[in-house]
């Protein structure tokens, strides 16, 4: 059975195949103004939700019902969540203003992480649209190591921790900026993947430092990226040329690459994966180790077993309304 959580930009929807009668989809958390979303393999009917107005909402029943829950933080935009892959109950938030707060027992109580705010650079940070603001965009624990937390701050950092947040490390050679999105792999130890604003990078030391290979990548303002399960140097990312083109639907034109080994980025055009005009950026996520990779935009919900040679729609309900909304965050389990 595959589970998951696709959060739209009012409402969440937590969909699950089923033998007998296909995929059964659950609204919730309608009205809310939702950023994030997040869920384990380990514990896949457990969810948490970050909104912009309203902080972290935690499911205990597969998306069926929802509870907020304090997180220590004088904050109500929750921007992004993180679970640890060697610890479900390990959870971390990241709100705006940028902070981060962390949980040892899967949200039940938490303890804010400080210094984040108190790096030098800190004074360069800032959200375009909020002048003045800036936020933790994206968070990723590494695999091999659970005190090593990866930090996206939209927009000005990357910033890393190799003691679970208890002292902060910016700006590494050749990291972005403007992080969106982070990704590791479970098969290689040191492997980080970032979709930012301002390109593509990948670090194969930990963080510690970046390289950037744009050759073919004819789109740069990247969103969301995931990697191959079966190859950790094949990797997809979604992207457009800027941030209007990308969010907004009445101006969107984004596209998906592929990018395998040392091969140049491949554009994938006609796959079965709306793209280009009319389509915002897709936000993606893999479902464990079976190699199927899960792609929402504003034309539906998406799957490939071929790792984006063919894509097939995931038959959710799906609201006209989501037509004019770009996904906000996506957990297949």
């Amino acid at each position: 059975m595959t589970i998951g959580y696709l959060a739209m930009r009012d409402r969440l929807l937590a969909f699950e195949s089923e033998t007998t009668n296909g995929w059964k989809t659950t609204a919730a958390l309608e009205g809310y103004d939702l950023e994030c979303v997040a869920a384990s393999p380990e514990r896949p009917d457990r969810s948490f939700v970050g909104t912009f107005e309203n902080g972290l909402f935690r499911s205990r029943d597969g998306g069926e019902t929802f509870e907020p829950i304090d997180t220590g933080i004088d904050s109500e935009a929750v921007m992004s969540v993180a679970i640890s892959p060697r610890d479900p109950d390990v959870v971390y938030v990241g709100t705006e203003p940028s902070r981060v707060s962390r949980s040892a027992d899967g949200g039940d109580t938490w303890t804010r992480l400080e210094g984040l705010t108190d790096l030098p650079s800190e004074s360069e940070w800032f959200f375009p649209p909020r002048p003045h603001t800036h936020h933790v965009r994206w968070m990723a624990v590494d695999p091999f190591d659970p005190d090593r937390l990866y930090v996206g701050i939209e927009a000005g950092a990357f910033v890393l921790s190799i003691d679970g947040g208890e002292t902060w490390r910016e700006r590494p050679p050749g990291s972005r900026w403007d992080n969106h999105s982070l990704a590791t792999h479970p098969d290689r130890e040191g492997l980080v993947y970032s979709a930012a604003g301002d390109g593509f990078a990948v670090s194969r030391d930990g963080g510690e430092s970046w390289d950037h290979p744009q050759e073919g990548l004819d789109h740069r303002y990247c969103w969301s990226v995931v990697p191959d399960a079966a190859d950790p140097d094949a990797v997809l990312v979604s992207s457009a040329r800027g941030a209007s083109s990308a969010h907004s639907a009445s101006r969107a034109e984004s596209y998906v690459y592929r990018k395998r080994g040392d091969d140049r980025w491949e554009r994938l055009d006609g796959r079965g994966l709306p793209t280009g005009e009319g389509v915002v950026r897709t936000v993606f996520d893999a479902a464990g180790e079976d190699g199927v990779v899960y792609g929402a935009n504003n034309r539906g919900l998406f799957a490939t077993e071929s790792f984006g040679d063919r894509w097939e729609r995931v038959p959710i309900e799906w609201d006209e309304d989501f037509e004019t909304q770009a996904p906000r965050g996506l957990a297949v389990v």
